[in-house]
């Protein structure tokens, strides 16, 4: 492969754009195909997964769950859902218990309808909705299922009307959104004041680096790529044995293995035809990845979805 091809995950910092961050990384490796896995706005900080290279191809294949820890400010209601946009409307706070707010956020638990911030990046007609909202147009974006896997009460500051949380959640989860729901449901309105990403697509807090810097042009500190194979440990993988075989599927032809040659060695029939686990790491003889295929069940072969360093 070549040039970069793998994976970094950034510890965003505040007051930049996931953009900024991938036009950043560009610059430090000097390549134009970079993408990120998971707008986070300016405001919040956290796991950032960036792609180098044709690995921007294998996001759809790393686990779309994300985990967040925020902190939700009652009493106040904003025309963007946090702490930042316009305040509409200010209120006091109920006396409120432990006990009751985990009673409120019993509504919040599992899979639920929930309705994306006004500034947000779903596209309406084709354009993201925050351009048609810093436009002044009025929008109402459609309810979306989401699903809350877990929502934990971390800490409840009556005084200061803050609810401290943790959220994981699936992909597509607005904890804006979450946040502004809650204080509806309370009466008394609610934004959110903090945001930290702290899990996104497989990636952790520990595995986190700060985005690289560049002084004059010339690179300070270029960060070590996470291999493909390391990312995608969670698919079925096949080793191509000999020069032929990998010929073989760098010319987009099937593969017809035996099932003994899969690693883990479990028979994979019924796995790989679920759909969800369809997919199959390519190995090549060198050990690096030569793409991704897909199981038929019908011709028991691997067909080629995508194929790295392709001949013709």
């Amino acid at each position: 492969m070549k040039g970069p091809f793998g994976f970094i995950a950034i510890d965003k910092p505040i007051g930049m754009t996931s953009h900024d961050c991938v036009s950043r990384v560009r610059k430090v490796f000097g390549i134009k195909r970079v993408g990120h896995g998971g707008t986070l706005d300016p405001e919040v900080t956290g796991v950032l997964p960036i792609a180098l290279g044709k690995a921007t191809k294998l996001f759809y294949l790393l686990p779309g769950e994300k985990t967040y820890q925020g902190i939700i400010q009652l009493g106040i209601t904003t025309t963007t859902d946090d702490i930042k946009g316009e305040i509409l409307l200010k209120k006091k706070w109920p006396k409120l218990s432990n006990d009751l707010i985990e009673k409120y956020l019993d509504n919040f638990r599992g899979q639920i309808e929930q309705r994306p911030p006004v500034v947000s990046s779903v596209h309406i007609q084709g354009e993201r909705a925050y351009k048609r909202f810093r436009r002044g147009e009025k929008i109402k974006l459609p309810l979306k299922n989401v699903i809350i896997h877990d929502l934990t009460l971390n800490c409840w500051d009556q005084k200061n009307g803050l609810i401290k949380i943790s959220v994981h959640c699936s992909s597509g989860t607005y904890i804006r959104s979450l946040a502004r729901d809650l204080g509806e449901l309370i009466g008394c309105g609610a934004c959110l004041a903090k945001l930290r990403r702290t899990q996104a697509l497989g990636f952790l807090e520990k595995d986190l680096i700060p985005l690289p810097d560049l002084i004059k042009k010339e690179l300070i500190n270029q960060p070590k790529i996470v291999s493909p194979l390391k990312v995608l440990g969670h698919l079925y993988k096949l080793e191509l044995k000999t020069k032929e075989e990998e010929r073989f599927w760098r010319t987009g032809r099937r593969l017809n293995p035996s099932f003994e040659r899969f690693k883990p060695g479990l028979n994979p029939h019924k796995y790989l035809s679920d759909e969800l686990h369809a997919a199959i790491a390519i190995i090549d003889c060198q050990g690096e990845l030569a793409g991704i295929g897909s199981w038929d069940e019908s011709s028991l072969t691997i067909k080629p979805r995508i194929v790295f360093d392709a001949y013709g």
